[in-house]
């Protein structure tokens, strides 16, 4: 991950296709070790591409790959006042059932660990 985050922050300041060299001038400069196999992995899959259009098929690729867990059902803003409250309560019953679950975790075991 750091690679591509110093090739981005390259590419940010302007460099369209950075090398390797200034990647790893990048990383040393934060005092990063460079794993110079990974390093060219990075520059080669990257090599001549438009990094906002790798961003763009990235986010597609995401976009169809289940989460799991609670659907986030709006953006950022415009919400009813009450849908808060349901999200909390909801936090608050799963924290309940996880400690019940590991106080009775305990009682399997015959003893308890801080016991």
């Amino acid at each position: 991950m750091r690679y591509v985050a110093a090739y981005l922050l390259a590419n940010l300041g302007g460099n369209d296709s950075p090398t390797a060299k200034d990647i790893k001038k990048i990383l040393e400069s934060v005092g990063v070790n460079v794993d110079d196999e990974k390093l060219k992995k990075v520059v080669s899959e990257l090599d001549g591409k438009d990094i906002n259009e790798v961003i763009a098929a990235g986010k597609e690729k995401l976009a169809g790959i289940p989460t799991g867990g609670m659907v986030s059902s709006g953006g950022g803003g415009g919400g009813a006042a009450g849908g808060g409250d349901a999200g909390e309560a909801a936090k608050e019953e799963e924290k309940e059932e996880k400690k019940e679950e590991s106080e009775e975790s305990d009682d399997d075991m015959g003893f308890g660990l801080f016991d």
